[in-house]
């Protein structure tokens, strides 16, 4: 996970749980590859799902499931939340432009 300015932080491997295209996304950082468990500094996981709407749009939305409360708060100070509407804006401004 990079930062902003491009600085690494943290080099964790995770490992997807679902994937359903055009629908799921679901990964978490408590596995890395074959399903094997690995210890991280703040293992979660996360899950987007998009889904169709009313007026011809989509519904999006991102949870993140933490291991414990100490870990939801430290992702919360880092700016996760927000970080999430950027990605959505990012996804608008990258669907506009095709």
């Amino acid at each position: 996970m990079n930062d902003p300015e491009g600085n690494q932080m943290f080099d964790e491997t995770g490992c997807y749980l679902d994937v359903l295209t055009n629908e799921r996304l679901i990964w978490t950082t408590g596995l890395t590859v074959n399903y094997r468990p690995q210890s991280g500094p703040m293992p979660f996981t996360a899950m987007l799902e998009l889904r169709p709407n009313d007026s011809g749009g989509c519904h999006y939305r991102a949870i993140a499931i933490h291991q414990d409360t100490a870990g939801a708060q430290q992702h919360s100070e880092m700016g996760f939340h927000e970080g999430w509407g950027t990605v959505v804006e990012q996804m608008v401004e990258h669907i506009q432009a095709q």
